[in-house]
């Protein structure tokens, strides 16, 4: 551990949701675990305590003080938290690495992930190193899955055609699982259900939209993993149709990918050196139980199409949370050895 390292100072915004949860302890378990932690949030969660480092910590609300001395500032919480403070961050120093995606549209913004770089390097750093300072932006699991897989093909004779990604109700926060939670309780008893996240009945149920009263909406999460996987890869890669299912499970991202190809063997050593995860010969397929916990998304091995000749089809399944906190923490700790 260098000496910048046991002096680092992190900024967490968004400290209270789900994504800055698994933050913390990612960055516990990294080469940034002896940082000093600073836990931000909006107004409704100032107070707070929680753990970080194994340690007691108060959560406190952004003011003119909060992101001095901060090299890293992590943006987990809502999009609009983000969009309000990164340029606070900004003036102080501070590198911004965002996972909300609020900051997905600045024209600074940099999206990287860092170990698909040997196959891919990221669209606006191609021919350059890593630097300090500035906005990064961390993709999404079912981005960085897509983006991984398409990059993947790249000298290959075929191409990444489509995934469907099958979404958990943590994409929602917290609101989500406890909707779900009560939904499957009150439906299993013959009770009426709360509809306030979703406005529709999420337990035992496939959706392609919530209800009409709902202030989320899944139309949004999708135009959001097509913009981020074609800012990736446009020009460089065949961008993949990309689409987002809400299925009745709490965590994790499940997805059936199409891809075109003579064969799969040369694309399972590809995806393993673009930072995906294959499961041995004759092992189980991961499902949203299984990756639980898992740094990267985890795929089953390809199987042919019946009808199509150069047709494969690959399952897999991502954990939402750690997937996109390692991302972060990988970008952080390549921007400190630059």
């Amino acid at each position: 551990m260098s000496q910048a390292e046991r002096g680092l100072r992190i900024a967490i915004a968004g400290a209270t949701s789900l994504s800055g949860k698994q933050l913390i302890e990612a960055v516990g378990n990294s080469n940034l675990a002896a940082a000093e932690l600073r836990l931000l949030d909006e107004e409704f969660a100032a107070g707070t305590l929680t753990e970080a480092g194994g340690e007691p910590a108060l959560v406190k609300t952004v003011d003119e003080e909060s992101f001095s001395g901060a090299r890293f500032v992590f943006f987990t919480g809502s999009a609009a938290f983000a969009t309000r403070h990164a340029e606070e961050a900004l003036a102080a120093g501070s590198t911004v690495i965002d996972l909300s995606g609020g900051l997905a549209a600045r024209p600074d913004a940099r999206f990287w992930i860092p170990s698909l770089d040997t196959v891919l390097p990221p669209p606006s750093r191609a021919n350059g190193a890593a630097q300090a300072g500035g906005v990064y932006v961390s993709p999404s699991a079912p981005a960085q899955t897509a983006i991984s897989l398409a990059a993947a093909l790249r000298g290959l004779d075929g191409r990444l055609g489509s995934v469907v990604f099958l979404q958990p109700v943590s994409e929602l926060g917290s609101g989500g699982i406890e909707e779900l939670e009560s939904q499957t309780v009150k439906l299993l008893s013959f009770q009426p259900i709360g509809r306030e996240v979703f406005d529709a009945q999420v337990a035992f149920n496939l959706m392609d939209r919530y209800g009409p009263q709902s202030k989320e909406h899944l139309s949004a999460a999708r135009e959001r993993l097509a913009r981020d996987v074609a800012r990736y890869l446009k020009g460089r890669v065949p961008v993949p149709g990309v689409t987002l299912v809400q299925a009745p499970v709490f965590y994790s991202h499940t997805f059936m990918a199409y891809a075109e190809l003579d064969s799969a063997d040369r694309f399972v050593e590809r995806m393993e050196v673009a930072g995906l995860n294959v499961v041995g010969e004759g092992e189980s397929s991961p499902t949203n139980v299984s990756v639980a916990g898992e740094p990267r998304p985890v795929l089953g091995r390809p199987e042919r199409d019946l009808n199509a000749e150069r047709g494969w089809w690959i399952w897999g399944a991502a954990d939402n949370l750690s997937v996109a906190a390692s991302n972060a923490i990988a970008i952080a700790e390549n921007v400190l050895g630059s």
